[in-house]
């Protein structure tokens, strides 16, 4: 993959719905996702607790060990937000070559977790972002609580490789980092060839997508010294539903 810096990708220094809008993605440092969540901002240290408790995927196709996960659906129209029932997550084989096809009922985010008002704050605040950005409401969200660990040796984030997700937007914010090297984030043009390639190494750093426009992907992890891990937060919007297998008789997209 080529990845090249370019001046207007521009980091995280303008309005994140404009940065968005204007080169497909936004990367976020601390402080401004903290202020996505207003009064609540600093209630965010409160949250990765809820990480210590993933049970392990036990979907992964390559055999892997190395990632624990739950799931949560939601329905998000600020200030309202309703936790759906649960469902699978699923995705087609165009976006997911390993994964695709497959409804995978992941573990459910814990109620103390969905209920967290830090949580539900940056949520509001990234729908409204999306919202601003795509000049529509997204109500449709997926919420998936990731843990890459080497204890076992390499942990991949994305064994899929490069992809895009099949929704509207994609956040993908950085919970823990701990002992591990590597987790380098690449992402670039879905119809072109412009990239470019950083390394998330502070909590509540966020990468904003636009989904259609941007393929991402994040490097192997290796054990630093130690066994360690990289806990992410991942939610996906949707503006047309949650992303479900096609009925019996519907072509597949």
């Amino acid at each position: 993959m080529r990845t090249t810096e370019f001046p207007v990708w521009r980091l995280g220094d303008g309005p994140p719905a404009e940065l968005v809008r204007e080169q497909g993605f936004a990367l976020l440092g601390p402080e401004a996702t903290r202020g996505l969540c207003g009064s609540l901002a600093m209630a965010l240290d409160t949250l990765p607790v809820f990480w210590e408790d993933l049970p392990l995927d036990e979907y992964l196709r390559d055999g892997g060990r190395y990632r624990r996960r739950r799931h949560a659906s939601l329905r998000v129209q600020p200030p309202a937000i309703e936790i759906a029932p649960r469902r699978p997550h699923w995705q087609p084989l165009e976006y997911n070559a390993l994964h695709g096809g497959l409804q995978r009922w992941f573990a459910p985010c814990s109620e103390a977790f969905l209920a967290a008002p830090a949580l539900r704050a940056l949520l509001r605040g990234l729908a409204q972002v999306f919202q601003a950005a795509a000049g529509r409401t997204l109500p449709f969200v997926e919420l998936h609580q990731f843990r890459i660990d080497t204890s076992e040796g390499i942990g991949r984030p994305t064994p899929e490789g490069a992809h895009r997700d099949g929704v509207d937007y994609v956040a993908v914010v950085l919970v823990a980092r701990h002992a591990v090297r590597g987790g380098e984030t690449r992402v670039f043009q879905a119809d072109g060839p412009a990239g470019i390639r950083f390394v998330m190494d502070r909590p509540w750093t966020a990468l904003l997508l636009d989904d259609a426009r941007m393929i991402h992907e994040t490097t192997p992890l290796q054990p630093d010294g130690a066994p360690g891990w990289r806990d992410t937060l991942v939610l996906t919007f949707r503006a047309d539903g949650f992303l479900d297998p096609p009925e019996p008789g519907e072509p597949r997209s």
